[in-house]
């Protein structure tokens, strides 16, 4: 590890991640760093073994850690790397922990269009670019043009959007490179037409699902031409516990925490919904969240 006066952040050791994640699950970091901005996280990164594993966290959401906890470093963006910029017109610069509602918010106050569904996306941009989040029919990497990216040794790469191979809740080609801030594409538009799609936007989200319990968002994808919910809600499953984990009686495609869930909790539910849903319709549904960890 670097010396400690050559970074401004703050390095914490065996960290419980339970208290960052949206799911309120997870055993310790061995070790997190909270970057004081982006050049401090790049030095940082450039005083670390090559070797040394590196796990990021914005918002927690989307995200099952498993209750033995994170080997190596966690990066934690939340509050940090939190630019956010107009580059010109209608091009918007954003750093990797910059929520995605506020991202929208921005964009919709200067009257840029493009970006109202980010407003349904409740993590940072980093996550978003990583696993091209969506909502209400729009994808991230839909108004993304250039990305900054990061690697083991510290050096920061710009790369287009054509680098990647970008599908549906998938982005690939980034091996052993994590984001550091992208630039958006949008268009003008009408700053009171866009802040009123938000709130219709937002309205339709808290109507349909379990906005104010612990979640970590939609876990599964929705299979071609299908709805994992309706998969789900089909099977009986709404309602239906393991431990402190249950499937949420809104919206069947999300796992609440009932305030004493565990990571094997949420994991055998995932599981076991997973198991009824290809037995019942013969459609084996893939998670949407990233899990990560060793188990207990």
């Amino acid at each position: 590890m670097m010396a400690e006066a050559a970074y401004r952040g703050t390095l914490l050791n065996n960290e419980p991640l339970a208290k960052y994640t949206s799911w309120r699950v997870g055993g310790p970091a061995q070790r997190m760093y909270l970057p004081e901005d982006k050049a401090d996280l790049i030095a940082f990164i450039a005083g670390l073994p090559e070797d040394e594993p590196l796990v990021w966290i914005g918002l927690g959401s989307n995200l099952l850690v498993r209750d033995g906890g994170i080997r190596g470093t966690v990066i934690n963006t939340r509050g940090r790397l939190k630019d956010m910029r107009l580059i010109d017109s209608a091009r918007v610069y954003v750093e990797a922990g910059v929520p995605c509602a506020h991202v929208a918010r921005f964009c919709s106050d200067l009257g840029l269009t493009g970006a109202e569904f980010l407003a349904g996306i409740p993590g940072t941009m980093g996550g978003a670019l990583k696993m091209n989040a969506g909502a209400f029919g729009g994808e991230t990497w839909g108004i993304v043009d250039r990305v900054e990216m990061i690697n083991p040794r510290g050096e920061v790469v710009a790369r287009g959007k054509q680098e990647f191979d970008v599908a549906y809740r998938s982005v690939k080609g980034l091996e052993n490179e994590w984001f550091l801030s992208a630039e958006l594409q949008l268009q003008k538009g009408n700053s009171e037409t866009s802040q009123q799609h938000i709130k219709a936007l937002l309205e339709k989200r808290n109507a349909s699902q379990p906005t104010n319990k612990p979640t970590c968002g939609s876990v599964f994808k929705n299979p071609p031409g299908d709805f994992a919910a309706r998969l789900i809600e089909a099977c009986g499953l709404k309602g239906y516990a393991v431990g402190g984990a249950v499937v949420s009686e809104k919206h069947a495609n999300f796992i609440e925490n009932r305030g004493n869930a565990t990571a094997v909790d949420i994991e055998a539910l995932i599981e076991h919904i997973q198991t009824r849903v290809h037995n019942q319709f013969g459609i084996a549904l893939q998670t949407e969240v990233c899990r990560m960890g060793d188990k207990a």
